[in-house]
């Protein structure tokens, strides 16, 4: 009984590491795409969304049943509700993937903005985030994780200065109005992933440590 439950405990860490590759890509590909103003790109993102939907509700159906016939205690416990919490993350950071990739064709149809640094600082950060806390995760690592609590100050320093930066490019250019919103909403959306890695760091950390931190992702 107890191999066959840890062997269906590796099943389950192997589910959510399919779905961290899918979502990793997705935000990738929704990055790349943003950048590169490629609307296949943004189109297959989208496309793909689906797929780690999918996966999330098997997740959640198959830590549920684990969670019913085999009342598991201590680490185990911890380690099924962790990844319970870690899918429903992968699965936000996804849909991030996707605004990110609606906002791409929306702007490829119209003129380019000038270069913004900033949000490619963001971008870099936010998928930084999300492969170390999927590498901490992996190796129960939870200085990676920690480390992932301390880049999130600079995603949402980074998120702040953007929207500051593409106000005043409003008030000097009116007929980028609209343009320059849908900047900012890409730019949230990127914070927003960068918020769900941390929420994962903080879900490793628990199934790790056994402390719940969440909310309070501190060394």
């Amino acid at each position: 009984m107890g191999s066959r439950f840890h062997e269906e405990l590796e099943q389950l860490k192997m589910a959510i590491l399919r779905m961290a590759a899918l979502t990793e890509r997705a935000l990738e590909n929704a990055l790349q795409s943003f950048f590169d103003r490629n609307v296949e790109q943004a189109k297959e993102v989208i496309a793909g969304d689906q797929e780690i939907n999918l996966l999330e509700v098997d997740i959640d159906k198959y830590s549920l049943r684990l969670l019913a016939l085999d009342q598991p205690m201590a680490s185990d416990l911890r380690f099924i509700v962790g990844c319970m919490r870690i899918a429903v993350d992968l699965e936000r950071i996804a849909d991030q993937a996707v605004n990110i990739a609606e906002r791409t064709i929306f702007l490829a149809s119209r003129p380019p903005l000038p270069p913004n640094p900033q949000l490619e600082q963001l971008a870099d950060t936010a998928l930084d985030m999300l492969k170390t806390v999927i590498g901490a995760f992996v190796n129960g690592n939870t200085d990676q994780a920690y480390d992932v609590c301390q880049m999130d100050d600079t995603a949402d320093e980074l998120n702040a200065a953007i929207l500051k930066n593409q106000i005043k490019y409003i008030l000097h250019a009116v007929p980028a109005v609209e343009r320059s919103v849908q900047t900012i909403i890409a730019a949230r959306c990127i914070e927003r992933a960068a918020d769900q890695a941390t929420n994962i760091a903080e879900s490793v950390i628990f199934i790790v440590k056994g402390v719940n931190i969440k909310h309070h992702c501190e060394s």
